[in-house]
């Protein structure tokens, strides 16, 4: 995900302008989409998880609160309320993987804030994630954040300005 963001500048060499627009465009919306498909999918296995009793009409409910916590209103599920209910199904990580899928968002914080290093000072920024990648597995998560210069925080101080980051730059391609 990181190189993908660090890759940006660089896809004119690829893409015509038009092109390039469009991939910029398509790229960092679907990063503003899986943000709160994430946490929506990690909410419902923490509840599942720590609700082992639960019935198919317990979980259908939790289901829904979850979905609607952060994801209401984004889509009029009027009419197609049973599809709504097992859309959950379609992440195949509940099943075979329990608790892996917020890696993925764990993944993305990280290379957004590179992604906003880098479009400041891109030296800066490839030297940064070049120190966490020379780490490997070798140390914990949070030291491989704080190895590249970045914050391992998940909290609004640091999701707001990447969130903002990402509008403005969507706002420039329109």
């Amino acid at each position: 995900m990181a190189m993908e963001l660090l890759a940006d500048p660089h896809l004119d060499v690829i893409y015509g302008p038009d092109d390039l627009r469009r991939s910029r465009r398509e790229h960092l919306e679907g990063i503003i989409r899986l943000l709160p498909w994430v946490a929506t999918i990690d909410a419902f296995q923490h509840w599942i998880y720590t609700h082992p009793g639960h019935t198919a009409d317990d979980r259908l409910g939790a289901w829904l609160a979850t979905y609607d916590r952060f994801r209401g209103g984004e889509v009029d599920w009027e009419g197609l309320e049973a599809p709504k209910a097992r859309l959950w199904h379609r992440q195949l990580h509940i099943f075979e993987y329990p608790f892996y899928y917020i890696e993925y968002g764990i993944a993305q914080l990280g290379a957004l804030q590179l992604w906003v290093r880098g479009r400041r000072d891109p030296d800066a920024a490839l030297a940064g994630y070049r120190r966490a990648l020379a780490l490997g597995g070798s140390r914990p998560l949070p030291e491989l954040f704080e190895a590249a210069g970045l914050e391992f925080d998940f909290s609004e101080r640091t999701l707001a300005p990447l969130v903002g980051a990402v509008s403005e730059a969507l706002a420039a391609l329109c």
